[in-house]
This record gives structure tokens, sequence and C-alpha cells, in this order.
């Protein structure tokens, strides 16, 4: 999915959703690749996520706060909280689980990580 909105030098998504045929649950596969962050922080109105990293390190910005993250680490996000991941030097593998609510997120291009 990030290659084909123009992120793919920066991370890949995959969204199971349809194949699970999920109507509430929503799951997906975010890998960002070495040393490089998410292309665009987001946040919600309603969902609350929850990340588990499966392979790798990095940092999660959540609002004004940024945390290490590390393999089978797991943060919940809490939906008005904007988040945003950073790679190590070997990557970042996420899975990300959250109710689908479709329209319900916001995307926040100007998220600072200075």
């Amino acid at each position: 999915m990030a290659a084909s909105q123009g992120f793919g030098e920066v991370q890949e998504a995959r969204f199971a959703n349809a194949d699970l045929e999920a109507d509430q649950s929503g799951i997906s596969l975010q890998m960002v690749k070495p040393g490089k962050r998410h292309a665009f922080a987001h946040r919600h109105n309603e969902a609350e996520e929850v990340y588990v990293v499966i392979s790798g390190s990095g940092r999660v910005k959540l609002d004004d706060e940024v945390k290490e993250v590390g393999e089978l680490d797991a943060i919940r996000v809490a939906p008005s909280v904007t988040r945003a991941f950073e790679a190590g030097a070997e990557g970042l593998e996420l899975l990300a689980f959250s109710p689908r609510a479709k329209g319900d997120a916001e995307i926040v291009e100007d998220f600072s990580w200075d």
C-alpha cells in the first residue's frame, strides 16, 4: 500500500481486513525501512490502536513524547494522540490492531520530531 501512495522508499504497509473478511477489526503489517520515519503522522477521532513490534527497534513519537521501542513491545495509543514511528539501523516491523473506522483517521503532515 505504501508504494502505491508514493511512500515506498520509507515504508511498506499491508492491510489484512478484506482477506480476513473482518467487519469490525482492523490489522496491518507495517515495515519502516532502516533509519527512516513513517511518511506522515496520524491520529483518530474515535479508534484506539495497539502496535506490537515484531522485529527491529526504533522510536515512537506520541504527541510530544518520544519513546524507544524494541521487539515484542506493545504500544497502546489513545484516539486523539498523534503518532509516528522511526526505525533504527535494522528497520522496524509492526503489527497494528484497531477497530475498523472508515474516515476516522486524520493525517498530520507537520508533525516535527525536533
